[in-house]
C-alpha cells in the first residue's frame, strides 16, 4: 500500500479532495493537509516555507515516502518538494500547474485584477465570485456547465481564504534556483494533468512540463476546467490511480 499526499489549488483547501478520499484510500494511505492560509491552517508566520508544511503532514502520518498529487499551487509545491527532497517523493502528477518563468496572458492579468479591485473594496464574494467564474467554469463556458455544488464549494473554501490571508504580507520560500530551471532534474514518473476547460496558459505550462520533464506523461480531461477532480471524479480517479498502479506506487 503506497502513500499519498493530496495539495490543494490556491482556489481551495483540502475540502476539494473529498470526492478522492475513499477510492484512493482503498490501496493507498492517503492525507490531504491545508496549507497554512487556507482551509483550519491559519498562518504561524509570514514567511511560509510550504514544502515544509508538506514534509511535516508527512512526517506527522508516518509516511518516508508518498506520491504527491498536487493543483495548480498545490503542484507547484509538489514540484519543488520533488526537486528539493526526492527522497521523500515516489512519483508527481501535477493537475492544472503553472510554472514561475511563464508569460501570463491579458486574460489571465484581466482575471487577477478583478479580484484583487473585489478584495480592496471589501467585496469578498464578488472576489471569490470572479475566481469560480475563471478558474472552476472556465474562459468558454457559462456557470451552468458546471454542478452548482461545485462552484459554491470552491466559492466557500475562496472566502476562507480570503478570511485566513486578511492582513498578512505573506512571502514564500520558493526554490533557488526556481523549478522552472530544474525540470530536467526531477527523477521520478511524473503525470501532467490538465482539463480542456482551463485557460491556455494552463495548458501550455503543461505541455512544457510534459515536454521537460524526462519521461513525463501527458493526459488531458475533457469537459473540466481548473480542478477536475471535482468536476469529473470517476474519470480523475481512473486516469491518477492507473498512473499510480503502473508505476508500482
Amino acid at each position: 500500500m503506497g502513500d499519498v499526499v493530496l495539495v490543494h489549488a490556491g482556489v481551495a483547501d483540502s475540502r476539494m479532495w473529498a470526492p478522492q478520499l475513499e477510492p484512493f484510500g482503498r490501496e493507498h494511505r492517503v492525507i490531504a493537509p491545508d496549507l497554512p492560509g487556507f482551509g483550519e491552517a491559519a498562518y504561524q508566520s509570514d514567511v511560509i516555507d510550504f514544502r515544509e508544511t508538506v514534509r511535516r503532514a508527512m512526517d506527522e502520518a508516518g509516511m518516508e515516502r508518498a506520491a504527491l498529487v498536487g493543483t495548480s499551487f498545490g503542484g507547484m509545491i509538489s514540484l519543488e518538494l520533488a526537486l528539493e527532497s526526492p527522497e521523500r517523493v515516489s512519483a508527481l502528477v501535477l493537475v492544472g500547474t503553472p510554472i514561475e518563468d511563464h508569460d501570463w496572458s491579458d486574460e489571465m492579468e484581466e482575471l487577477d485584477k478583478q479580484e484583487m479591485a473585489a478584495l480592496e473594496r471589501g467585496d469578498r464574494e464578488a472576489a471569490a465570485d470572479a475566481m469560480v467564474r475563471g478558474w472552476v467554469v472556465g474562459p468558454r463556458r457559462e456557470p451552468d456547465a458546471v454542478d452548482p455544488e461545485v462552484r459554491h464549494l470552491v466559492a466557500k473554501m475562496q472566502q476562507r481564504a480570503y478570511e485566513l490571508q486578511e492582513g498578512h504580507e505573506v512571502h514564500s520560500k520558493r526554490l533557488d534556483p526556481p523549478s522552472s530551471q530544474r525540470l530536467a532534474d526531477v527523477r521520478v514518473p511524473t503525470l501532467v494533468l490538465t482539463g480542456d476547460e482551463d485557460f491556455d496558459d494552463i495548458k501550455a505550462m503543461g505541455d512544457r512540463l510534459a515536454r521537460e520533464i524526462p519521461d513525463a506523461e501527458r493526459a488531458t480531461m475533457s469537459f473540466a476546467a481548473h480542478l477536475p477532480n471535482l468536476e469529473r471524479p470517476a474519470e480523475f480517479d481512473r486516469i491518477v490511480l492507473g498512473f499510480l498502479a503502473k508505476h508500482g506506487v
